[in-house]
């Protein structure tokens, strides 16, 4: 028998070995999948967020269109890969969350603190996002949306529509609109969507310090973004794979829908014309890597806790593998959908493709919404990416919440804890909630975007090298043996994470640290030629399995 990495934890994990036979659920104190597409499909939507929307295709355009996908799939490769592999098996063999898995060096548990500092910092700003996408797509209930045209009373007289403003019926809003429309020698144009939301959804003040006044319809919406992340949690890990798949199903439909437009092409070819000037400057390469820490969401614990809820046996080679290219595709999926989008919009500007593209919510909330009002029958059409944005963010909202309330589980680990896990998940979301009011002000914006640019950067670097130094060279890399637990028996990526396997003939004993002080003391005359190997199970049954081997 061959049992390895982080052995030990075998008594406080699920307690299966190969060959026993095991329930539907094997941790019956924590539980497990319902099936393994419901693991794959959440962590796809954990790893698949906003970031794939608008960062990943803004910083395609910004560092030589197709020539970024050369630096991005090598990190891919190098870094990322390697990285999800390690984590998804940590946390699979321990069967605890991103606390409890620092057990194998209790000097480093700082960064399972780090991971749940970055998750929360991440999680709070985070459902402010969602919850205005929630706002916009109940605005979007209407013959006409709101940011179409310059007449409003937020608008200013910089404002310019791109509408033809003749097929509305309303003559006053027609004559209101032309005149606007006939300004000419600006300097720089104001869309009606820019105008809508800086003055009428944020209402946004002049300063960071101005927090001004709470905007209600943002505090009501981020009410209704928590309670459905509480409602899809309560029940548990099993119920929060089940609101993934419609995201792909609206980004078909508007890649679709955006490839059949005037100009679209031009904004396809933009997007994938390398400047392969680009790859030799080294800004492009940390643009690269930082892409691939923040979209697999390498460092912050929760792949350590969702793959903490696999059955011991489950291949978490084959699902990194699976996760990581489904992610890194579904973002240069994604950017087609985009970029045909922004060439139909700067076709009907007559501006080049650039001057249109922005980053972070200027793209959601503003280049979008100004791109929807052109397209036959808006209102649908902007109810359908609103609802696709509010899905991809929830799917990562779900495993940023499930990593705070695994990780204080799991550390206190008491029994009416476990069973109240429910009453943890709500406190943990009406703090959330409480803490995140302060961004629905009117200088909240400026707060989420500070939050935005360093929570979730370097310190993801910085959290990943230390994981690998501890779990490589303080636990050590040749107590990391293969443990017939998800790992093939030779990769590549075993050699990048310098993953020795013991041959066949050698045996592994799973036991605790001090029992293991202790062998080491016995004299060796005292050896048996058979040693029973005792494991304590989850549901407190016991397995003896006797190793013909005594060596370890």
């Amino acid at each position: 028998m061959s049992i390895g990495p982080f052995s030990w934890l075998a008594t406080k994990g699920n307690g299966a070995v190969p060959g026993e036979s095991v329930k539907k659920d094997e941790n019956s104190r924590r539980g497990n999948w319902g099936n393994q597409i419901e693991f794959v499909l959440t962590s796809v939507g954990y790893a698949v967020g906003l970031g794939n929307v608008w960062r990943f295709p803004y910083l395609c355009y910004r560092n030589g269109g197709g020539a970024f996908m050369l630096p991005y799939f090598i990190m891919l490769v190098f870094c990322g890969i390697p990285l999800f592999f390690l984590e998804l098996s940590f946390g699979q063999f321990a069967s605890l969350g991103c606390l409890g898995v620092w057990k194998i060096s209790p000097m480093f548990k700082g960064v399972g603190y780090g991971m749940m500092v970055v998750s929360t910092y991440i999680g709070i700003y985070y459902n402010v996002v969602i919850c205005i996408a929630f706002y916009y797509f109940f605005m979007s209930m209407t013959n006409l949306l709101p940011w179409t045209y310059c007449n409003n009373p937020w608008n200013t007289p910089d404002c310019s529509g791109v509408v033809d403003s003749s097929s509305y019926v309303n003559s006053s809003l027609a004559n209101a609109t032309s005149s606007l429309l006939t300004a000419v020698n600006r300097t720089k144009r104001t869309s009606p969507s820019e105008e809508y939301w800086k003055h009428y959804v944020l209402n946004i003040s002049d300063d960071i310090g101005n927090f001004g006044e709470v905007r209600l319809p943002i505090l009501g919406c981020l009410a209704v973004s928590w309670f459905v992340v509480f409602l899809c949690l309560f029940r548990g890990v099993k119920s929060s794979g089940k609101v993934v798949y419609f995201p792909y199903v609206v980004l078909t439909i508007l890649f679709i829908r955006g490839i059949t437009l005037e100009g679209a092409f031009n904004g396809i070819k933009y997007y994938l014309t390398p400047q392969w000037q680009k790859v030799l400057d080294a800004k492009v390469w940390g643009d690269a890597a930082s892409q691939i820490f923040y979209s697999l969401g390498c460092a912050w614990g929760g792949l350590i806790t969702m793959a903490s809820y696999n059955k011991f046996h489950n291949n978490c080679f084959r699902d990194s593998i699976i996760i990581s290219v489904t992610n890194c595709a579904t973002s240069v999926y994604a950017g087609f959908v985009i970029f045909s989008i922004l060439g139909f919009m700067a076709h009907h500007l007559n501006v080049p493709v650039s001057e249109v593209a922005d980053h972070g919510p200027g793209l959601a909330f503003v280049a979008y919404p100004e791109a929807l009002t052109l397209l036959p029958i808006s209102p649908l059409w902007s109810l359908l990416f609103f609802f696709m944005l509010i899905l991809l963010g929830l799917g990562t909202q779900f495993c940023l919440l499930e990593t705070l309330v695994t990780a204080i589980v799991d550390e206190i680990g008491t029994d009416w804890i476990i069973r109240n896990k429910t009453v943890v998940t709500l406190s943990v979301a009406i703090l959330g909630f409480l803490l995140g009011v302060p961004l629905t002000t009117q200088a909240g914006i400026y707060w989420l975007l500070l939050m935005d640019n360093y929570a979730a950067s370097f310190s993801l670097v910085i959290i990943s090298c230390i994981m690998c130094i501890c779990i490589m060279y303080i636990y050590g890399k040749n107590s990391i043996t293969k443990y017939d637990a998800g790992f093939p028996s030779s990769t590549v990526l075993q050699d990048l994470l310098e993953i020795h396997f013991s041959s066949p003939d050698d045996t592994v004993e799973a036991r605790p640290l001090k029992e293991k002080e202790e062998l080491k003391e016995e004299p060796k005359e005292e050896k048996k030629e058979e040693i029973s190997l005792t494991i304590q199970g989850s549901n407190g049954s016991t397995n003896t399995h006797n190793s013909p081997n005594p060596s370890a």
